[in-house]
């Protein structure tokens, strides 16, 4: 007797329990868009966060965060570079001016003739017109004079050798009452000013041997911040205004015994003023310096 043995494939099920169940294709699909959805939602934002960490907006006008500041700034060095300059004060009403040189400027601080304004992460540089003078002029400063050799020599370089430069980034925030004018930046030599940055208010202005040879702002606002750098090489005087590529003004002079000088030199005192009323601490010149940058080459 034969027997017939049938050998049924174990790998596939019978065909009567396919019939009727194959899964369609666009359902296929969308369960996997939903799992594609899934993973984008759980991972994307970690990758946003990762890749925008380091992002930095270079025109953003914004004050750093507290935190990021100084724990305490409470001299003028520390905002700064003051290693090669010295300062006239005018804290007394009679007599002369008081010099500040190194070492000691690095740790002076006189409210509120020369002083930190840490929200602003500048320095406040203020002469009243009843303030002390120097001998060679009947009218106050606060202001920087350049220096070398750790701020022990007064510097002097000539206008033909080598390259000399400075960069201020400030605004003159008060002018005295009567006679409203400031200095706020200038070259000087053994005799008198080379060229200076004034404001006769409102009108800013680059100034040789008293007179106004360029206008940088006929309607300057008090407050107002703005950049000047000069540049002298070659016995040519450059002028470029804020952070411009071309200078507004060259002067063609050669001359030696040069120095910078920065801060604020009031242009009144309490005669031009008119009025003792008008003679006292409240009435000023100022100008809030961010930074003040000197190289020679």
């Amino acid at each position: 007797m034969r027997y017939k043995i049938k050998v049924m494939n174990t790998e596939q099920p019978p065909d009567n329990l396919l019939k009727g169940h194959k899964i369609p294709l666009w359902l296929m699909a969308s369960i996997l868009l939903i799992f594609i959805a899934i993973i984008i939602r759980f991972i994307s934002p970690k990758v946003y966060l990762e890749t925008n960490t380091n992002v930095v907006d270079t025109n953003s006008t914004k004050k750093p965060a507290p935190s990021l500041l100084p724990t305490e700034v409470i001299y003028p060095s520390q905002v700064l570079n003051l290693t090669n300059w010295k300062i006239t004060i005018p804290t007394i009403t009679s007599g002369d001016a008081i010099e500040i040189k190194q070492p000691r400027l690095a740790t002076y601080n006189l409210n509120p003739w020369f002083t930190v304004l840490p929200e602003e992460n500048a320095v406040r540089f203020r002469a009243a017109v009843n303030g002390a003078t120097t001998s060679g002029s009947g009218y106050p400063r606060s202001e920087l004079r350049e220096m070398v050799d750790n701020g022990k020599t007064n510097a002097s370089w000539p206008s033909n050798e080598g390259t000399h430069t400075m960069f201020l980034d400030q605004a003159i925030t008060a002018v005295p009452k009567t006679k409203q004018d400031v200095v706020a930046g200038q070259i000087h030599d053994n005799n008198k000013d080379i060229i200076v940055v004034r404001l006769n208010y409102p009108t800013l202005h680059v100034r040789i041997d008293r007179t106004n040879v360029y206008t940088l702002d006929s309607n300057y606002t008090l407050g107002k911040r703005f950049t000047v750098k000069f540049v002298v090489s070659d016995g040519l005087t450059k002028v470029y205004y804020n952070n411009g590529i071309d200078p507004v003004y060259t002067l063609n002079k050669r001359y030696s015994d040069a120095y910078f000088k920065t801060g604020v030199y009031t242009q009144s005192n309490c005669s031009k003023e008119g009025s003792p009323s008008l003679c006292n601490d409240n009435n000023y010149g100022e100008v809030i310096v961010y930074q003040a940058a000197v190289t020679h080459q």
